[in-house]
Order: C-alpha cells, then structure tokens, then sequence
C-alpha cells in the first residue's frame, strides 16, 4: 500500500506562481510579436503607397513627354523664307485657335496652384505636305492641281511668297477644287496650300489630386481623367536669345512677356522643362515632407520641382492649401522635352 505522502507527491500540479509567470511571458511575447507586426505594417504600407505614387508620377510625365513630342505635327515645311511660325497671324481665322504648338498657363502663386500644358497638333494625315493653286482665286474656291486629301472642317494655311493665310475647309467639291471660309484672293499659280486636319489641343492640367486631359477639337472641349495621385504641374519654357540660335540661355515662366508670346518671343522658345508632383495615398502620423529650402540654388532639400540658379529660379511648389500636406509623401518626376524633333521648327532654328 502507497503511503498517503509519496501519493500526494505525485499528483502535485502547477502552481498558481507558476501559471501566472507563464501567462506573464505569453502576453510579452504577444506584445512583441504586435509590436513587429504593426512596424512591418506601416514600414509595407509605406512601400506600397510610395511605389502607387512612383507608377502614377511615371506614367503622367511619359504622357506628357508624348505629346509635347508631337507638338506642331501637320505644320507644313513648304517655305524656308517663310515658315508658319513666321506668319504675321497668329491665330486662326476661325475660332481663335493659337497655331503656336506649345503653350504654358501659369497656375499662380496661391496655395495648390499648378500649371497647364497645352499640346496643339494636327491630324492629318499628310502632314501638313502642301499642295499648289492652279489659278488665280477670285472667292473662297480655289481651283488646285490636287486637293491632297482635304476635307471639310480641316484648318488649312494658305502662303504666297511672304504672306500668309490661316482659314478653315468648308468643302471639297472634287479632286481640283477646295473652297474656304474665307476669301484666299491673293491666292495664285505659286499659292502654297496645306490641310492640318483637325487642329487639336491638348491640355494636361490637376484638379481635386488627378491630372486630368482636356481635348478641345474645332472649339468642342471635352476633358477626363488622366493619371489619378498628380497634385501639381510646373512648368517652364526654355528660351534662346535669338531666334536662330539653338542654345537656351534662360528658363522662364508663363508670366509678363512670356505669357502670351508674340512671334519673335514665341520662336525663341526651344523646350519645356516639366515637373509632375505624385502623392502617396498613405496620410502618416507625423510631417514627413519639408518645404523646399532654395529655389535658386545648387543641392535643395524638400519637395522641388529641379534644381535652379538665381538667373532661373525653379518654380515653387506650394501645397499648403491641404493642411496635412506635409504628412504625405511625394514623388517629383521632371524631364526636359525640347521642340526641335518636329518639323514646324524648320527656318526658326539653325541646323
């Protein structure tokens, strides 16, 4: 028989020292793993928000490179003495419609204030390739030795020797006559004609943290989202000190003389220099974002647009109309898109 001790010692269990030392090192070690846990979370939240911002602000500047790439496409090259950018007129004779390829909005130097790039292009499909007059005009139909493919509603610009004409196609009778909105009379044998097609603007601009694509076709804008997570726009254009030379020597704004460029200001401009702000979506608990320290110095710090000189300071990027903008983070993509690729610079710019 088992003595009532030796029993007792055997059915010994733990103690309630024991269960709470070990209650003890389960909730530190529960807290530890939370605490892991919820730096990993932020640190991913973090990567992936900033990664969304990377991929938006990408996608907008390669959009934007894009059409500016395209600017003028349609423009003709039918005279070196007077090319279209050479044209006394700078507007179309219908509806106001700039011919200028490129062309900057300044936004302003309120609070949120972006800028507007606008893209003009041509459609047709000759680009812009003339055609000649096969007599004298005496009203708006002109008769033509081949009417290349125009149609009714295409911009077309009209130049003899130095002077030049910008009117619009009201119809094409047949393949040898071409009638205007407006009488071409000093149209002759030597007459240059060339359809555009559809003058088409494009417009990228932000609003409400999306940059948005505005079209505007014969004077019909229709406008949509672009790239969503764009909160600001700068730009400038980088001008030359003579028409016909290719080297910039200042970056302005679209402001003063620059804002609306008459022609011997407007054929000076050589490129764009374009910066898209991306915004993460991630709101953080404390500023992570600073001002940007100079505008017109080397090595800034903050949230720049590029860095400037003190002959060409770089535009300020301000977004304290959000209170809580210094709390995201941001991402600023800038590139330099110059206007010599197309063929509308021919006679503005030295080989």
């Amino acid at each position: 028989m088992i003595p009532n001790e030796r029993r007792t010692t055997a059915q010994a269990g733990m103690g309630l020292v024991e269960l709470m030392v070990a209650m003890v090192i389960g909730l530190f070690t529960t807290l530890v793993i939370m605490q892991v846990f919820s730096v990993f979370e932020g640190d991913k939240r973090t990567t992936t928000s900033g990664a969304d911002a990377q991929t938006n602000g990408m996608i907008a500047l390669y959009n934007i490179k894009r059409q500016v790439a395209m600017a003028g496409f349609g423009l003709p090259t039918f005279s070196t003495k007077n090319p279209p950018l050479q044209c006394s007129d700078p507007n179309l004779a219908s509806g106001g419609v700039n011919l200028f390829p490129v062309a900057i909005a300044d936004g302003g130097n309120a609070a949120g204030a972006s800028d507007t790039v606008s893209i003009r292009i041509g459609s047709s499909l000759n680009g812009g390739v003339p055609f000649f007059a096969a007599e004298n005009a005496v009203a708006t139909n002109i008769l033509v030795k081949n009417s290349m493919a125009c149609q009714v509603n295409d911009v077309a610009i009209v130049s003899t020797g130095t002077n030049c004409t910008f009117t619009k196609v009201t119809a094409v009778p047949d393949a040898t006559h071409v009638t205007f909105q407006s009488n071409v009379t000093a149209a002759k044998d030597s007459t240059s004609i060339a359809c555009l097609g559809n003058w088409t603007e494009f417009s990228y601009l932000v609003n409400n943290g999306q940059m948005r694509l505005r079209t505007t076709v014969n004077g019909v804008n229709a406008e949509a989202q672009n790239v969503e997570g764009i909160v600001n726009i700068q730009v400038q254009y980088g001008v030359s000190n003579a028409a016909n030379s290719n080297d910039i020597a200042q970056w302005v704004d679209a402001t003063g003389a620059w804002e609306a460029p008459n022609i011997s200001t407007r054929n000076r401009i050589k490129a764009i220099r374009v910066a898209v702000v991306a915004r993460s979506g991630l709101l953080e608990r404390d500023n992570v974002t600073a001002v940007c320290s100079s505008l017109s110095s080397a090595n800034p710090t903050g949230l720049c647009a590029w860095e400037g000189t003190a002959a060409s300071p770089a535009p300020e990027i301000d977004l304290s109309d959000d209170a809580n903008w210094q709390r995201y983070r941001y991402r600023v993509y800038e590139t330099i898109v110059p206007l010599r690729n197309v063929i509308w610079t021919r006679g503005t710019m030295t080989p």
